[in-house]
This record gives structure tokens, sequence and C-alpha cells, in this order.
């Protein structure tokens, strides 16, 4: 199909407002895609998921689809910072809002919780990640043989902590995890499920993994964001007179970098073995394999500091 000239002009002045020189849902530079049915400008990774809304489906390229005036007319009157002011009036503090860099599962259902289930209009009623528990069942990664085995999770604000049990009517759980020392990302490569979730905490001054993932992406963000939501009450109590811009780092964040690398024992006359370091905030921890459940004899802990100049990073 042509390309109207007139329509690209135009489109490519649209661009120019502020605002729209961004993916309107995941910051990506540069968006060359726009959706006719909501008139925001968005990349094309996002735009693939806008195609699966059912009510706001139709994209379109900026430079090879073929643009109606009127089509051209409704994103001059719309544009990235309309949306968000009417689509993101009201989104909490502790609701991860996804960069371009995010997995898939995140930028998916940010974008369906915005346009499809409405959750941040203005008005709309609480959220479910604010009820002050949760309570479900999660596939969680065994520690010995590997397997992922159906586990019930329980998330409490009252107490402060995130429980799981081996079956679903134990009356005891088999760990007690404090929310405070809880870190949450996603990591689909890792665990090999396009849902996965590693959860990271300190039991006995040491550091554990939880490797999980649950069919429904909606469901593990979900759980993912009531988690944060949980951290963000307990840090409001914990520091009454900090705000919440002051709050919001110290919820569940990304690794700085992970990956292998090569490093020697305690003694000189040891042979350099192979371990996976990641990099938290200021922690440099390092595990026998990507998937080991906690630090054990095979790795440790170090403890980075950051420059004086900060554009020098870690040192």
């Amino acid at each position: 199909m042509a390309v109207n000239e007139r329509a690209a002009r135009a489109l490519k002045e649209i661009l120019k407002r502020p605002g729209n020189h961004t993916c309107a849902d995941c910051g990506a530079p540069d968006p060359e895609w726009g959706s006719c049915s909501l008139g925001v400008f968005i990349c094309l990774t996002c735009s693939g998921i806008h195609r699966n809304l059912p009510d706001h489906a139709k994209v379109k390229s900026l430079r090879l689809s073929r643009w109606e005036d009127a089509e051209v007319q409704f994103m001059a009157e719309n544009g990235n910072e309309a949306a968000k002011s009417k689509y993101e009036a009201q989104v909490p503090v502790y609701y991860y809002k996804p960069t371009h860099k995010d997995c898939q599962v995140l930028k998916e259902q940010w974008i369906r919780a915005k346009y499809e289930r409405l959750e941040f209009i203005q008005g709309k009623k609480p959220l479910v990640y604010e009820e002050g528990t949760r309570d479900g069942m999660l596939m969680k990664r065994g520690r010995d043989n590997g397997q992922f085995l159906s586990r019930r999770f329980v998330l409490s604000e009252r107490e402060g902590t995130l429980k799981y049990f081996t079956k679903f009517d134990a009356k005891e759980p088999k760990a007690v995890i404090k929310v405070d020392t809880i870190n949450a990302s996603f990591q689909p490569e890792k665990i090999a499920h396009p849902n996965g979730l590693q959860i990271t905490y300190l039991k006995d001054y040491s550091t554990r993994n939880i490797f999980l993932h649950h069919e429904s992406s909606k469901e593990i963000v979900d759980w993912f964001n009531s988690i944060r939501a949980v951290q963000l009450h307990y840090l409001k109590v914990a520091f009454p007179g900090a705000s919440d811009i002051e709050l919001k780092p110290k919820l569940t964040r990304n690794f700085l970098k992970e990956g292998y690398m090569e490093k020697t024992g305690p003694r000189q006359t040891e042979g350099f073995k192979k371990r996976w370091f990641t990099l938290d905030h200021r922690k440099l921890m390092y595990f026998k394999d990507p998937l080991a459940p906690e630090l054990g004899h095979a790795s440790g802990t170090l403890q980075a500091f950051y420059s004086t100049e900060r554009d020098h990073g870690f040192v």
C-alpha cells in the first residue's frame, strides 16, 4: 500500500512534540510505530503487544504504512503526554514501570494494566496488589534435583513475611522470608521460562535464592508487584519521615550485572575456577552456578564501593 506523503510529513512533525520522541510504554528512543486506537507512539516491541489487545489492536508503521488523514489527526489530538495523563494518572509508587531493557512479561503486563484493565485511571478502585495478603501456588525449582514443583506461597503485609509450604495443606511453612531482605528480579533466560522470577533473600546472614515461575504472566507479575507493595508498607513504617522518592530505590531492583568469571581460592596454590557473579547494588556475590540456591561453601560475598566520581561506577 502506497505511503501517504502528506500524512508522513505530518507524523514527523507530531513526533517532535514533547513526549512523542520515546515509546509511550517502555521509553525506548525514536518510536517507529503508532497506535491508531490510542493515539500513542510506540516501539516495535511494544507494538507487538498492542496487536494482542482486544480493543486497541490497530497499530501502523510510521514509515511503511499508509495513514489516512483522520488517523493522523487523531494522533495529533492525542499523543504520548495526553495518554500518560489519562492511563497513568494513579500509578502507585511501588508498581514497577518497565523500561525497554526489561523482559517481555513485564512490558506486556504493564501495557495490559494500563490500556486493557485500566488500573491506573483517575478514580479507579484499590488494586489487587494492595490487599495486604496474597496466597497462591507457584512453581518452585527444587534445591537438589532442579525440578520445578508446585508450592504454596503466602505473602503477609501484617507479618512482613513471604512464606512457602511444600504442600497446600501443610501446617508449618518450609521457609519464612522477611520482606525487608527480599530482592525479586525477573530472569527468563536463566530460569529458562518466559515468566521466570528469582527471589533473593537473607537467612542466617547468608544469601539464598528461590527460582519460580507461573504459566500465567499476569499472576507472576501480580506477585512481583504485591511484594513491592508490602515492602513499601514496611519501609514507610520503618522510616516514617522518608518520602516516596527516597523509599522507591529500596524496593526490588534488577541486578546491575551478572555473568561468569574465574577466581582463585583463598590459598595461592589453588587454581582458577569458573563461578557465577552477581552485582547487586554495592554487593558482589558469587555462586557455583547461575541456579545455585545459596552461597554455600563454593560461594561468597564481596562488598563494592562507589567511586567519588559517579561516572567511574564501582571500584
